[in-house]
Parts: structure tokens; C-alpha cells; sequence
């Protein structure tokens, strides 16, 4: 069964990976993924099993290292693309859709300094 795209979500292993992805300017090997994973340091096959969970699911794509059995795996969605939808539909499902009850949210929830306060309301006067 195929998942709309609108639907598909990242666990947080997921999410690590597509992070050393995003982060790489390069196709990567299952190797080259692993090393640039933090400690410590799945195993092989769990990467590769999460690489196959992205592929289905659309988040990355593959292809063969020239000359060789190797595959290059490689984002297909942006993190700023993926950052976008999963804030909306925070802002939907938690906040009602409304935009306001989420900055009045983290307004109220985060310790922010007069700073942070100031640069917010700069960005959003800059919005207008």
C-alpha cells in the first residue's frame, strides 16, 4: 500500500540518517553514513534496513557506485521541505491550525531572553 507523501513521517533512527544525508554534500555509501554516525555506532544491517524503511517511504533515493556493487544513497526531500510539513501539521494537530496558539505556546513554554524576543518580533515586523 502506497503512503500519501503528506503522511509519511520520520522516526527519530530515521531522522539521524536522513540528518548525515542533509548534512553531506555527497552521495553516500552505507559505509560512509555509518562513519559519520555518532556513538555508538549501529550496525551495518540496521543501517541498511533503515536506508530500505527511507527508500519505500520515499525520503531517499539509490543508485549504483559506478563500476561497482556499491549503492549511493541520497535525500530526495529537503530538510527545509521536511521541516515545513511537520510544522504544519504540529500547528494542526496540536495547536487547532492556528499559528498565534503556537508562538503563544513557545512563548510562554521557553526561557527567552530580551534578545530572542527582540530578533522574533524583528522577523515578524520584517514579515509584514
Amino acid at each position: 500500500m502506497k503512503r500519501n507523501k503528506e503522511n509519511r513521517t520520520l522516526t527519530r533512527a530515521e531522522m539521524e540518517i536522513m540528518n548525515i544525508l542533509w548534512d553531506t554534500a555527497d552521495d553516500m555509501t552505507t559505509h560512509a553514513i555509518i562513519e559519520k554516525y555518532p556513538e555508538p555506532k549501529p550496525a551495518y544491517s540496521t543501517i541498511a534496513t533503515f536506508l530500505k524503511i527511507l527508500t519505500t517511504k520515499e525520503f531517499i533515493g539509490s543508485k549504483k557506485k559506478e563500476g561497482e556493487k556499491t549503492f549511493l544513497f541520497y535525500p530526495l526531500v529537503t530538510r527545509e521541505d521536511y521541516m515545513k510539513r511537520t510544522m504544519k501539521d504540529v500547528k494542526n494537530t496540536f495547536f487547532g491550525g492556528s499559528l498565534k496558539s503556537l508562538i503563544s505556546f513557545f512563548a510562554k513554554e521557553e526561557d527567552m531572553s530580551d534578545e530572542d524576543i527582540d530578533e522574533i518580533l524583528d522577523i515578524i515586523n520584517r514579515s509584514k
